[in-house]
């Protein structure tokens, strides 16, 4: 493709393609980052005997890349915002690839760290610049769309990395995994060199000036209907997140089976999320997104409340202990998308920068979930499904209350706030984000 970068929004929306090849771009780059978690995880044992290390010094390869990946995850977007969507993808790409050959040559533990420390770096960007880009082109019931085609794509990266990872562990050894990384990675550059297009022109552009990058820091983080979006998606996530996280006690303790058999939970919930994210492509256009983000929280109560009736009824283990999950999964992919153009629209002078703060809400809200939570809930498949229950309730009231200030702001605007309703366009993220 041409290098020539588009020089208004106009060119971008009359050049770039949203079609079938863009979308599985921006799919793969949000893949990646759950493969570079996955697809190690059957090779720990393996690691252990090959690098001379204890069990806990492979598990903090878990943190060395966890670490930087979060808090990378704030700058993605910023950056994205003043050099460029395209470049800001291929620098990530090129910087994973090369923390997966650090991968695959390390002879000690200390260098597998590095590696994964440079995988966490660049990992994040596709996860918050392809949903900018997705963005940049498209609106509606068009970016609906988009991002539910990508939530497919996504939803299945947390059941085909592990066993990307245990085949190969099996075939080649755990080498073999990180040079499968790098090799994924080089893929994906020479297809966004090639296809990828610049989908923020020059002109929108904004200099990594320190005092008007934190003041577009603060425009954003004090835009009630954004913070309120952006807590709201949290919620939702740390809900479905309480057996993700919870998956060694639910899998071993609750449901007494083998550490082979995490399908039993994976695999519904996979299933969920592909079908509600299908039927949110089918919906775009015919529903309004917050008629999508109620109808999800609908199926997420009705779902969770009869998880907590099976385990408060102690009904048998299998196969009625998880029926529940991949409703309640179906009905959060029918809330995500909505969540994020709504949130995205609440700046749109600066939505790498958004997109980067709307996905580090859910980051750290999972990691207080895992710290903080999970040890209490862990105990017993009934709390478990309260603690879900409850935090989808959360959710669902910060959704409400988004909606309400979105309504507020729209009604204050008047006529030249019209954009308020649909994602807070005549907000403070949208004027002041330019800084």
């Amino acid at each position: 493709m041409s290098l020539q970068y588009p020089e208004t929004r106009a060119q971008v929306s009359a050049t770039t393609s949203t079609g079938p090849r863009f979308t599985i771009l921006v799919g793969g780059l949000v893949m990646l980052g759950q493969f570079a978690i996955g697809t190690y995880l059957p090779a720990f044992g393996s690691l252990s005997t090959s690098l001379s290390a204890s069990p806990a010094q492979v598990q903090q390869s878990l943190t060395a890349y966890m670490l930087p990946f979060g808090l990378m995850m704030l700058w993605h977007g910023a950056i994205s915002d003043a050099i460029g969507r395209r470049r800001s993808v291929l620098a990530g790409l090129a910087l994973f690839a090369l923390g997966s050959l650090v991968c695959a040559a390390a002879s000690q533990i200390e260098t597998l760290y590095a590696g994964r420390i440079m995988q966490g770096l660049s990992a994040g960007v596709g996860a918050v610049v392809g949903r900018a880009m997705v963005r940049d082109v498209a609106s509606g019931a068009t970016a609906q769309r988009q991002l539910a085609l990508v939530g497919m794509l996504f939803a299945l990266a947390p059941a085909l990395a592990p066993v990307c990872g245990g085949w190969l562990l099996a075939w080649a050894g755990w080498r073999s995994i990180f040079f499968f990384l790098a090799l994924l990675s080089a893929g994906l550059l020479g297809a966004c060199w090639l296809w990828l297009p610049e989908t923020l022109p020059p002109p929108e552009r904004h200099v990594l000036h320190p005092i008007r990058l934190a003041q577009a820091y603060g425009n954003v983080l004090s835009h009630r209907s954004f913070v309120l979006l952006a807590l709201a998606n949290a919620s939702v996530n740390m809900a479905i997140y309480v057996y993700v996280l919870g998956a060694p006690s639910f899998v071993t303790q609750h449901l007494g089976l083998n550490a082979q058999s995490f399908a039993w939970l994976f695999v519904p919930i996979v299933a969920g999320l592909l079908l509600g994210s299908l039927a949110l492509f089918r919906l775009a256009g015919r529903v309004s997104p917050w008629k999508t983000i109620a109808g999800g929280h609908i199926v997420m109560f009705a779902a969770a409340l009869v998880n907590l009736s099976l385990g408060v009824f102690h009904a048998s283990a299998l196969p009625w202990i998880v029926t529940a999950l991949p409703c309640f999964a179906f009905g959060m992919m029918l809330t995500q998308p909505s969540l994020q153009l709504l949130a995205l629209d609440c700046a749109p002078a600066r939505r790498g920068l958004a997109a980067s703060c709307y996905l580090t809400f859910q980051q750290v809200g999972n990691a207080l979930l895992s710290a903080l939570v999970m040890p209490l809930l862990a105990v017993s498949l009934t709390r478990m499904a309260l603690g879900m229950l409850s935090i989808q309730c959360l959710g669902a009231l910060l959704a409400y209350l988004a909606l309400r200030s979105m309504d507020r702001s729209q009604s204050m605007n008047g006529a030249g706030g019209s954009g308020g309703g649909r994602g807070g366009r005549g907000g403070r993220g949208g004027r002041g984000g330019r800084g």
